[in-house]
């Protein structure tokens, strides 16, 4: 009994608890209280890191934690704690360990002046039921979208669809088309590409002779999507011309072939997306306030994905799973998701979907590693802000007000990222 009270090493005395419950497969869900959105996910046989570092799986922002604080092992004996000679220690039930068990699946310890919470989280391999058709994701931002979609859906009225590059707008819109039930086919066309001799003949189509080179005559795409959906994509860069005909078309069902003379009846539905705010457009001139009004009877915002982080995990295992023939069975360490789950992504899912696809296609791993996502990640240039810049306040806040580790995330110098932040009129800038 002597030599049991004096054994002063808790790793010694830990394990000899009794669990409260059977040790769990997992995966855990691992964060620090107060910021549960930087939360990462913890899979049976790895370990992740917490500390101060932008390099750590966790980074918790607390000057009273080490760079490297506490390492974390899902092992078969439970969840290991292990302090990485801290400075100011670990603490379990109110005593100061270098290594337990948590007992049970979950738990909590404390670090410097913060709480670690480790509890059980949802299998990122268990395969879910989408929301919308081809829409990966279940976070609240996405449940909103869906039920926006779904209520729109069987509607016969023009949609707007609004979201920055690379947030899903034309998922949203063919969603929108398979859900409304429509018989006629679902037609794509970027505004974008067309100039505008090109964007008239690609909506309305042309007659034999209308122009040189128009040998026969061609149905537009308000023609091809009779009884369906015309997705338009990029509808601010129409050209005012063609916004007199696009407002004709919505209005009348009625489209004049480039070189005709007869209209054509269509029931086409039209879906319209852009980046740009065509409000500010209307009020300048650049865009008709009468086709805005026609066009934006409903409007459906797509959130970017800043705003929809915890569907990280779900979105790169679906592009994983889509270039498994391609790639071979790829899958993402804890590591690599927590590093994803710090980076800006002015490109949004688009962006999301180029870094994990190019660290997968290097990696010499099965598992792709934080190194490998790191190797991966483009270097945002200081000179093309437009979309960081729209980032840097909601970054700021993901890192708990401090300008170093957001500006670390970024991958950019802290004066650039106070920059961004005297762009938007954050206090914070002039700290």
């Amino acid at each position: 009994m002597s030599d049991r009270n004096a054994v002063s090493d808790i790793e010694e005395a830990v394990p000899t608890l009794k669990l409260a419950e059977p040790v769990g497969r997992g995966p855990w869900r691992v964060s620090a209280a107060g910021a549960p959105q930087r939360a990462v996910t913890l899979l049976l046989g790895h370990e992740i890191v917490v500390g101060a570092h932008v390099h750590c799986q966790l980074v918790v922002d607390d000057p009273a934690i080490s760079a490297r604080h506490v390492r974390i092992t899902a092992g078969p004996r439970g969840l290991v704690i292990e302090d990485l000679a801290s400075k100011n220690g670990v603490y379990l039930a109110g005593a100061r360990v270098t290594s337990a068990v948590l007992p049970g699946n979950h738990g909590r310890f404390r670090i410097g002046r913060s709480e670690v919470l480790v509890e059980p989280a949802a299998a990122p391999s268990q395969p879910e039921a989408p929301l919308l058709p081809g829409l990966i994701g279940s976070s609240a931002p996405v449940q909103r979208l869906a039920a926006e979609v779904r209520r729109v859906a069987e509607l016969s009225a023009p949609v707007l669809v609004l979201g920055e590059s690379g947030t899903g707008k034309d998922v949203v819109a063919r969603a929108i088309h398979v859900l409304s039930g429509r018989r006629g086919r679902y037609v794509p066309l970027n505004a974008g590409a067309l100039g505008e001799a090109l964007a008239d003949s690609e909506l309305f189509g042309h007659c034999r002779g209308a122009f040189t080179g128009a040998v026969q005559a061609r149905s537009g795409a308000f023609e091809l999507a009779d009884k369906g959906t015309l997705f338009l994509d990029e509808v601010a860069d129409l050209a005012p011309s063609i916004q007199v005909k696009l407002l004709r078309a919505v209005e009348d069902g009625e489209v004049r072939q480039l070189g005709g003379s007869a209209p054509i009846q269509v029931r086409t539905r039209l879906v319209a997306a852009t980046w740009a705010p065509l409000e500010q457009r209307v009020e300048s001139g650049a865009f008709r306030a009468d086709l805005f009004h026609r066009i934006s009877t409903f409007v459906i915002r797509v959130p970017p994905l800043r705003q929809r982080r915890s569907d990280i995990p779900a979105l790169c295992a679906g592009l994983l799973a889509l270039k498994r023939e391609e790639l071979g069975v790829r899958c993402l360490s804890a590591g690599a998701l927590a590093r994803l789950e710090t980076y800006p992504f002015p490109g949004n899912v688009r962006e999301l979907f180029s870094i994990v696809y190019r660290a997968a296609a290097l990696s010499r791993e099965r598992e792709v590693s934080e190194l490998d996502i790191e190797a991966a990640l483009p270097v945002l240039p200081a000179a093309d802000v437009r979309g960081t810049a729209l980032d840097a306040r909601q970054l700021l806040q993901v890192h708990g007000g401090n300008v170093s580790a957001a500006a670390r995330s970024a991958r950019v110098a802290r004066s650039t990222f106070r920059s961004w932040l005297r762009r938007q009129g954050d206090t914070a800038a002039s700290l």
